[in-house]
């Protein structure tokens, strides 16, 4: 397969449904090698089977993020089968409403494993190879602000664009490109749980579509190496249902 990302190998978390399983299907057909990383093997072995006309070599890792013991072994499996890294792509998250008043420490605790610290620590540990290959780093955000019942859940954002920020000032002098992405609501299974959980109808069809992410990343990864996008906000384009 040639492609845009030809032979390159890019590790895609939460690959299992909505934007990352969107970026792996279309990185798979500009010729990208899928390290497809998710919590559910159902659901890997699925979109597994979907990129393996275009992308062959592609494997699938089954890991809770959560878990420090599941990051170590993705690392190590991730180096014997491939030996490199070109482009991490970090999209995996969870989410919870509540008050800080009332909302246990462990619901905060899980969320930043997920978050915040699973995104920090496997940046790390395939740092030196990506520093290697001059490779990208792509943080998945949101558009969230903090307010009411939503503070847990925001503080491990904020976070995670810090540690993007951060990091981009740490590693842009080795060639490697840091990009933060925040999409607005966006057509996926999470975005359906949050309806439920604040009691709104669902329009999918409304909403900014998993593709349309992937479309904006992959742009942004194929600039050419004079220029660097660092932060990437989008928004639905569509206008309110009336009350």
């Amino acid at each position: 397969m040639i492609g845009r990302f030809s032979n390159q190998i890019v590790v895609v978390t939460g690959a299992s449904s909505g934007i990352g399983k969107a970026i792996a299907v279309e990185m798979a057909t500009q010729g990208a090698v899928l390290c497809l990383v998710g919590r559910r093997l159902e659901t890997l072995k699925a979109i597994a089977q979907t990129v393996q006309e275009t992308s062959p070599r592609s494997k699938s890792y089954q890991v809770d993020l959560a878990c420090d013991e599941d990051i170590q072994k993705l690392i190590v499996s991730i180096q014997q089968d491939f030996g490199q890294v070109d482009i991490l792509i970090h999209n995996a998250g969870i989410f919870s409403m509540g008050a800080i008043a009332t909302t246990p420490v462990a619901e905060f605790d899980q969320q930043y494993r997920t978050n915040v610290r699973a995104p920090y620590l496997l940046t790390q540990a395939l740092l030196p190879i990506l520093k290697i290959q001059h490779g990208q780093i792509v943080f998945i955000n949101s558009n969230v602000r903090a307010s009411a019942n939503l503070g847990h859940y925001a503080a491990t954002k904020h976070a995670l664009k810090a540690i993007a920020d951060s990091l981009r000032e740490e590693v842009n002098i080795d060639q490697v490109r840091v990009i933060s992405v925040f999409p607005g609501s966006t057509a996926t299974p999470l975005q359906a749980k949050i309806h439920e959980m604040e009691g709104k109808i669902y329009y999918p069809e409304r909403l900014i579509q998993p593709e349309d992410v992937a479309t904006v990343v992959i742009n942004a990864l194929s600039l050419p190496p004079t220029a660097e996008v660092t932060d990437i906000s989008i928004r639905p384009f569509t206008k309110p249902l009336p009350p």
